[in-house]
């Protein structure tokens, strides 16, 4: 009997603990739970400068052969292999004995050359010497400071100094190494990377379009002075840049004319021979939306964002993209204005489901791109 009580209780209980998962009960109770989260950008028209990021490879401002003068053996290394270095420091000590020794010998010449022409002066008033014995040596005396002048230069050139200032590359030669016999060896390489040159091209075809477009009204021209350095990484160095020059001659196997840019390197964090793309602002057009990158989504059926329509709920919206602007994409089609875009929690914005929309504020300040997520394909209107 106890047993049976105690069934009879518990089945109601059980009943309306799950009384909520019928079919037929209405959902979003008090134990329900709340929509996600979803970060969004409310697009408005507006102007927006149009970008082209072009690739490019670092170089050094200045690029200094450090090489042996005089022949000898190397006896010391006087630097640190990849250190900064200030121009005129000693790097390299070639064995300066015999060079001493050429010295001091030709200074001796000259003493006693010098002796000669002071005592043969008075004699030359007197014409106890003759004036061709005199010539001879006034001669004498050039050869020899002649020869004092080499000696000494070979002298100083035993001890090899840096040029200029910058980042001293790896040694060429040890130490004990015979340098100078029938060439100026290579003993190191100095470069100066602060600032530092980023070398890019850019198609003469899209250039012409440009103007094209800036001749019939449709941009205006950008002031192209000031330019941005992506890394390899993606990310946006903080140093921007400014343009320096570009070629007016177009290359006939490519098409396309040099450009270089001018960065400051303080850190030393950019390297000659680095890989980069170099972001050009181009143009200037007005009542563009655009949309974070981040943003725009891939399907089968083409491009889309999601919105938050105005029930709340998440929907695809298709679009065409156009141009870049820096790294937001210009919307030519698809959206009017208005519209709230889901940038971040795509992954929980299911279309059709409702959704709560947070301002987004980009956590990242530099303006780094971000790889868009995986997209989920575009629901087919019926």
């Amino acid at each position: 009997m106890k047993r049976k009580m105690v069934m009879s209780l518990l089945v109601p209980c059980l009943l309306a603990a799950c009384g909520a998962d019928k079919p037929g009960q209405p959902q979003g109770g008090p134990g329900a739970m709340p929509p996600p989260e979803v970060d969004v950008v409310t697009v408005t028209p507006g102007s927006a400068t149009l970008t082209r990021e072009l690739p490019g490879r670092l170089q050094a401002v200045r690029t200094a052969q450090v090489r042996a003068r005089v022949e000898g053996v190397v006896e010391k290394w006087l630097f640190t292999e990849g250190s900064d270095i200030a121009a005129g420091k000693s790097l390299f000590l070639i064995d300066p004995r015999t060079y001493k020794a050429a010295a001091d010998s030709a200074e001796a010449d000259v003493a006693l050359a010098k002796i000669t022409v002071e005592r043969y002066t008075p004699l030359l008033a007197i014409k106890a010497v003759s004036q061709q014995e005199f010539d001879q040596a006034v001669a004498k005396l050039k050869q020899t400071e002649a020869a004092l002048a080499k000696a000494r230069l070979d002298l100083e050139n035993a001890n090899v100094l840096a040029p200029i200032s910058g980042r001293i590359g790896r040694a060429i030669v040890t130490e004990g190494a015979l340098v100078g016999r029938g060439e100026a060896t290579l003993l190191a390489t100095i470069e100066q990377i602060d600032p530092i040159y980023a070398n890019f091209t850019q198609s003469n075809a899209d250039l012409l379009r440009l103007q094209q477009a800036v001749k019939a009204g449709r941009l205006k021209r950008a002031p192209a002075s000031r330019v941005e350095l992506i890394l390899e990484d993606g990310s946006v160095y903080p140093h921007p840049g400014k343009l320096m020059f570009s070629d007016l001659a177009v290359d006939p196997s490519t098409g396309s004319i040099q450009l270089r840019a001018e960065f400051a390197n303080p850190e030393r964090d950019l390297l000659p021979g680095t890989f980069v793309r170099v972001r050009l602002p181009e143009a200037i057009a007005d009542n563009s939306i655009k949309v974070p990158q981040r943003a725009i989504q891939s399907s089968a059926q083409g491009q889309f964002v999601m919105i938050v329509d105005k029930d709340g709920k998440a929907a695809p919206q298709p679009v065409k993209t156009g141009a870049m602007a820096g790294t937001d994409w210009i919307i030519n089609e698809g959206l009017k204005g208005g519209e709230q875009v889901i940038v971040n929690g795509l992954q929980k914005a299911r279309p059709g489901s409702p959704v709560k929309a947070v301002p987004w504020t980009p956590a990242n300040s530099t303006g780094s791109p971000t790889p868009p997520p995986v997209a989920a394909p575009v629901a087919e209107k019926k």
